[in-house]
């Protein structure tokens, strides 16, 4: 993939990786480890920047968490547009649990791709 590489906000997304270096970790544990679900590390451990710019800054990460459930919902039900015979009930269990099954995945992107519209890439912080 040509286009995520380092000092692109892409890499930071895909990697889960700081904003600014590309290179520490930007949360704990892994999205699927629900005992820590998306805990975001008070500082990376390269460049030392602090991931909580103000109480409260991922808050706003709800929204993009609910921009990808519904860009989800939206994908599945043109799926379901090719099928036309799938009764609904079917089609609200499918999507119902892929939305359940993508929720700690999304919960985690949602607060990397917030970070990265805030922190930006910087090729000379220390590393």
């Amino acid at each position: 993939m040509g286009f995520i590489r380092k000092g692109n906000k892409f890499y930071s997304i895909y990697k889960f990786k700081c904003p600014k270096c590309h290179c520490g970790d930007f949360f704990v544990s892994h999205c699927f480890d629900l005992k820590n679900l998306a805990k975001v590390k008070d500082k990376c451990d390269k460049c030392d920047l602090s991931y909580m710019k103000e109480p409260g800054f991922y808050f706003g990460a709800m929204y993009v968490a609910y921009g990808l459930s519904v860009a989800l919902f939206l994908f599945c039900w043109a799926i379901f547009l090719l099928f036309p015979s799938v009764s609904d009930w079917i089609q609200i269990g499918v999507i119902g649990t892929f939305l359940v099954l993508f929720s700690p995945y999304f919960f985690s992107l949602s607060k990397i791709i917030w970070a990265n519209f805030f922190f930006h890439f910087d090729s000379n912080a220390k590393k």
